[in-house]
């Protein structure tokens, strides 16, 4: 039998370790959280949360400047979710950051909302949908862990 070890913090890239903290803090209050979800194609958020209530929450991690002014598809996720947040290390210049999003500021142990995100509520059919595509996703993951071989077999 095969080890398959899980990635640990030496081979995780900065921004993943940023999603890491916040995907602990987000689970402390309630949320269960995926990275890496594609709402749509050509996007792929960092952090796609859902909340006790079935709120979405989408977070995007910025690792650095440079990581943060070459990202343009980020508009893109706002239709995705009900609230939209930064998160960045305590070291990041949070003035380049849009005002009209939340703030979070994370390490790879935990996470703190700085700024609530101002919430832009989903239709109903959106949402669903969301939702639906949240739980194939975390399930895809659960059987990729669960069966390293499966994940030629399904697309994600």
């Amino acid at each position: 039998m095969t080890d398959h070890a899980l990635p640990n913090a030496e081979t995780l890239m900065p921004g993943q370790l940023l999603a890491r903290g916040v995907c602990r803090h987000l689970a402390s209050h309630g949320f269960v959280t995926v990275e890496e979800l594609v709402p749509a194609p050509g996007l792929r958020v960092d952090v796609m949360a859902l909340g006790p209530r079935g709120d979405i929450w989408v977070v995007e991690c910025k690792s650095s400047r440079a990581d943060f002014t070459s990202d343009t598809k980020w508009h893109g996720y706002l239709e995705w979710c009900d609230r939209f947040f930064w998160a960045v290390d305590a070291e990041f210049p949070t003035e380049l950051l849009p005002g009209d999003s939340g703030l979070i500021v994370a390490d790879s142990y935990d996470a703190e909302i700085l700024r609530m995100a101002p919430e832009r509520k989903l239709a109903g059919a959106r949402r669903k949908a969301m939702t639906l595509r949240f739980a194939v996703h975390a399930a895809r993951r659960l059987h990729a862990l669960r069966d390293p071989g499966v994940r030629g077999l399904v697309g994600d």
